[in-house]
């Protein structure tokens, strides 16, 4: 039996892996897809988004095609949890005709990769490809690497530059990994600025990497599969910060927390009381749920730096808790003063 192709979807905090996944499974055209989202939280924000997509298969319940982990990043938690996730897909290989894996905005891709080598993995499944997921307004304001320009300057006076911060060295392995970069918010931007950020991507991406645009994740479904790259054969072609270290570390000042409250919010109400937490607090990343008052519809809220998205994605089902729940990600933060600064 084939080798199942598994497509790795990799990318900062907020930049949109989730909007691709949930449009790759709304678009299948008929590929039995399983998802394997790795989340940095414990609510389980984007397992339940992709899950409410509603598009398995009709003996298949979501919540057996969909395997979320919870407890940290995939690249953290590989020998723990990836392994027997994936000897419990492969146990159904048969009815999958390809893996989607969307790792944490902390994770490195490449240490992902080489779990592929494993021959209990490698005889039955491969990297078809790497994803890599930018946000272009991010990039174009510097929140991400800083100024862009800077940043350049920085590095052509010193090519073995060792100041960066973990957040940018997992942004560089990311786009070191990269069959495909995808560029997204590109309608946020100018044009000039859009072209300042593809020149930038041009000079750090490898050779042959293409960008695309796309907005809310709205790209051709055969653009994104079908790479056949083989990318665990290949891993010394794509170098990364941490390619001679045993065993690598995130910021371990880095940490979510989370809010559940029974209680309801206006949306332009709270955002502005979460537009205001941002700016006392390193907040990289906030997603989640909320009730609002006389709405029969769920809203789902996301949040990168200072700027909130919002979309009502279905009803609120009558065996569950009207709850807002949100999940933050920063550093050093503390559940006791988010919640002081939301309810209060």
């Amino acid at each position: 039996m084939h080798k199942i192709p598994v497509t790795v979807v990799t990318g900062f905090l907020g930049a949109g892996k989730t909007t691709l996944l949930r449009h790759l499974l709304q678009n299948n055209q008929g590929r039995r897809i399983a998802v394997l989202v790795n989340e940095f939280g414990e609510v389980g924000i984007d397992g339940e988004l992709l899950r409410s997509c509603q598009v398995c298969e009709e003996d298949e319940s979501p919540e057996n095609n969909i395997v979320e982990l919870t407890n940290g990043c995939l690249c953290c938690t590989v020998q723990e949890e990836f392994y027997p996730t994936m000897q419990e897909l492969l146990k159904r290989r048969d009815r999958i005709d390809c893996i989607l894996v969307e790792t944490s905005g902390l994770a490195l891709p490449k240490p992902l990769v080489q779990a592929f080598r494993w021959p209990e993995i490698r005889n039955s499944a491969t990297v078809d490809g790497v994803l890599t997921v930018v946000d272009a307004q991010a990039l174009a304001a510097g929140t991400l690497v800083g100024d862009l320009e800077a940043l350049e300057a920085q590095r052509q006076a010193d090519p073995n530059l060792e100041h960066e911060t973990p957040i940018e060295e997992l942004f560089e392995d990311q786009l070191a990994c990269a069959d495909l970069v995808l560029l997204t918010k590109t309608d946020l931007i100018d044009q000039a600025s859009l072209i300042k950020v593809r020149e930038w991507l041009s000079r750090e991406l490898p050779p042959g990497v293409k960008v695309v645009a796309c907005q809310q994740g709205d790209v051709e479904t055969n653009l994104l599969l079908g790479f056949n790259a083989a990318v665990e054969d290949h891993l010394e072609s794509r170098p990364s910060h941490h390619d001679h270290e045993e065993e690598h570390e995130h910021d371990d000042d880095i940490n979510s927390v989370q809010l559940i409250v029974d209680q309801a919010f206006e949306p332009t109400a709270l955002i502005e009381k979460l537009k205001e937490l941002v700016q006392h607090q390193e907040i990289y990343r906030i997603k989640g749920f909320v009730d609002v008052p006389n709405k029969p519809m769920r809203m789902v809220l996301q949040g990168v730096g200072n700027r909130f998205d919002s979309f009502y994605d279905r009803l609120w089902l009558s065996d569950e808790p009207r709850q807002t729940r949100l999940v933050f990600i920063g550093r050093e933060l503390n559940s006791t003063q988010v919640e002081q600064a939301i309810l209060n």
